[in-house]
């Protein structure tokens, strides 16, 4: 039997399942009241979710996720109209009072959410609120509740637990924060943990110890997860089971294997299709778990693969490698009489102080460079100096050692005027469109406001050069008049890129210009830069933490840890043969959209982790 748009039947023992059926839903039914009139959000959703199983939700923006999730705990707005029967170990929730909902939350059912930061008071030290929650649902001394929340504090493998106890969470770094907030999900030992989009803000060194610990949590606890996100890797790497949704309407729901390896819905399709894998976007893919166990001297028995197919697998790597080899020592010969358009030479960024704040140098000894028509990815964690060196390739910090130059000139000591004119020469797009662009200006004016600021164009040949590049972009004319609120997240990163290619610069940097978008508009947004980058053949600095986007478009990478550039080469280098040790650790970091190959990128990536302990 196909098992696209089944309802879940009662899962029996398997992977991750222990075959006791923790919650049932049925027939559930959202809908909200709008101007009269009710929107539905959630139509007829059925799933069940045993003890000790993950089962992820997965969808588009819009799809009903999240709003399925939070009517588990009765946390819908009150304009919302809820239907249908939520049974969580034989009790009905659904229609249960005020008072009884309130005693399931927290003690029962647990949430994880996205942004630990503003899910955690600022004002209250971690300790001190993880005691509130125990205390609210146990009747225990504050003494007992202390003790308590340092045990889950040493659950979550903290490296101090009495110090993070101690801390306030800005004091924490993000994946700390996370770590913290499990602590407090867990801290009354809930039957069920709900987990939104747990690991989208964190880098994939973090996010991987994370998806460890929620998987070894999991275990110890035999608690059911449901697992809310749009990254398909970490679906790949934690679930036992997927529902598919879309327009409020489950299309498909199956195993984790059955969805990943056998697809019945054309959704489901169109979303794996999507998803950039890493290793796989050159004319042939790269065995990334053959390259890392290589490099890293690691051996088949330790990754359970058979020996004789691992060398088979790591020598077509070293063939492919010496061809692109082959291609990059004479596309470099042809680049020896170009001119770079972006120049790094022992380069040394600092950011200013402020007040009593020390200067902080952020980047140390950087050498990069890029040619005309080129895209260069650089990748690294979050404080790694990525975005430091974006910044400043556009003027916007001070260089306090080594030359830089753009498009020929040196910026190094740059006063206002040049970096004005400078300006007029490069391109960029930020993470986030939203608050990018001037909510209270038309789109339309925000793609002009540079030509109109740079004098290159006024009255018609302004607007006709504003039809061009909404063109460019594919979006349609009308849009000139409508509002950043009145476009979808994809389609205000469109307006983005066309006001960054307004001035028709010679290099473009990109700013995690993705990382805030679902994985079928990314996918959309990708394949339009790619498009654009080809026909206008500007070049590029991709600032990322995703790898796989970066193997997507990237001629070259870069990789940066703590201010360095530690290891750069062409694509193929990096992939199929990195050196350094910190590469090494974040290819292995990476979550693949298959289940199978995650399984064995989890185990190279426990060798890396053993290797660096001894």
């Amino acid at each position: 039997m196909s098992h696209a748009a089944q309802p879940s039947a009662a899962p029996s023992a398997g992977r991750g399942g222990r075959g006791d059926t923790l919650l049932t839903v049925r027939h559930l039914d959202i809908s909200f009241g709008v101007e009269k009139k009710l929107v539905p959000a959630v139509i007829d959703s059925n799933f069940d979710l045993a003890r000790g199983e993950v089962l992820a939700i997965v969808g588009e923006s819009g799809s009903g996720k999240s709003t399925t999730a939070m009517a588990l705990l009765d946390l819908l707005p009150v304009n919302a109209v809820v239907r249908g029967s939520v049974n969580l170990a034989g009790r009905e929730l659904l229609h249960a009072s005020k008072h009884s909902i309130r005693q399931v939350r927290g003690s029962e059912i647990a949430v994880i959410f996205q942004e630990p930061m503003t899910a955690l008071n600022p004002v209250y030290t971690v300790g001190n609120q993880i005691v509130e929650t125990v205390r609210l649902h146990n009747e225990i001394s504050p003494k007992q509740a202390a003790e308590r929340a340092l045990q889950m504090l040493e659950l979550v493998e903290l490296p101090d637990p009495q110090k993070a106890f101690n801390s306030y969470p800005h004091q924490l770094s993000g994946g700390q924060r996370q770590r913290a907030m499990i602590a407090q999900s867990l801290s009354c030992d809930p039957k069920l943990l709900i987990a939104d989009e747990p690991t989208t803000a964190l880098d994939v060194t973090v996010q991987a110890e994370i998806l460890d610990l929620m998987r070894n949590l999991k275990d110890k606890l035999d608690s059911g997860i449901i697992l809310i996100t749009h990254d398909m890797g970490v679906v790949a790497d934690l679930a036992d089971r997927i529902m598919v949704m879309k327009d409020g309407r489950t299309v498909e729901s199956g195993t984790a294997a059955q969805i990943f390896h056998d697809p019945q819905h054309s959704y489901t399709q169109t979303l794996l299709a999507a998803v950039p894998h890493l290793g796989t976007a050159g004319e042939e893919d790269i065995d990334l778990v053959a390259a890392l166990a290589s490099s890293a001297d690691v051996s088949g028995a330790d990754v359970e693969i058979d020996a004789g197919e691992l060398a088979a697998r790591e020598e077509e790597n070293q063939r492919a490698l010496a061809e692109a080899e082959r291609i990059a020592a004479a596309e470099a010969e042809r680049l020896q009489a170009v001119q770079p358009v972006l120049a790094l030479t022992d380069v040394a960024i600092e950011y200013p102080k402020q007040g009593r704040v020390p200067a902080f140098r952020a980047v140390s000894d950087a050498n990069l460079t890029i040619y005309p028509g080129q895209v260069v990815g650089l990748v690294g964690e979050s404080g790694s100096g990525k975005t430091t060196i974006g910044r400043a390739a556009v003027g916007l910090l001070p260089i306090v050692g080594g030359t830089l130059s753009v498009v020929g000139e040196d910026i190094t000591t740059a006063d206002r005027k040049q970096l004005r004119t400078l300006r007029n020469k490069v391109g960029m797009v930020f993470q986030d469109p939203s608050s990018s662009l001037n909510p209270r200006l038309p789109i339309g004016e925000s793609i002009g406001e540079p030509l109109f600021l740079a004098k290159e164009a006024r009255g018609d040949a302004l607007q006709k050069r504003i039809e061009e590049l909404l063109d460019q972009v594919q979006l349609p004319r009308a849009y000139r008049n409508r509002y950043p609120h009145e476009l979808s997240g994809g389609q205000k990163q469109r307006v983005g890129i066309a006001r960054a290619l307004a001035l028709k610069p010679a290099l473009m940097v990109a700013d995690e210009p993705t990382s805030a978008l679902d994985v079928s508009v990314q996918a959309r947004v990708l394949e339009l830069f790619q498009d654009l980058q080809r026909e206008l053949g500007f070049a590029c600095l991709f600032v990322t933490h995703d790898l796989a986007v970066v193997d997507l478009l990237a001629d070259r990478i870069v990789v940066m840890n703590r201010g360095r550039i530690v290891e750069q080469g062409t694509r193929d280098e990096i992939l199929r043969n990195p050196q350094d040790a910190y590469t090494q650790r974040l290819l292995a970091a990476v979550p693949l959209p298959d289940p199978d190959k995650q399984r064995e990128r989890r185990e190279v990536r426990a060798q890396l982790l053993a290797a660096i302990d001894d």
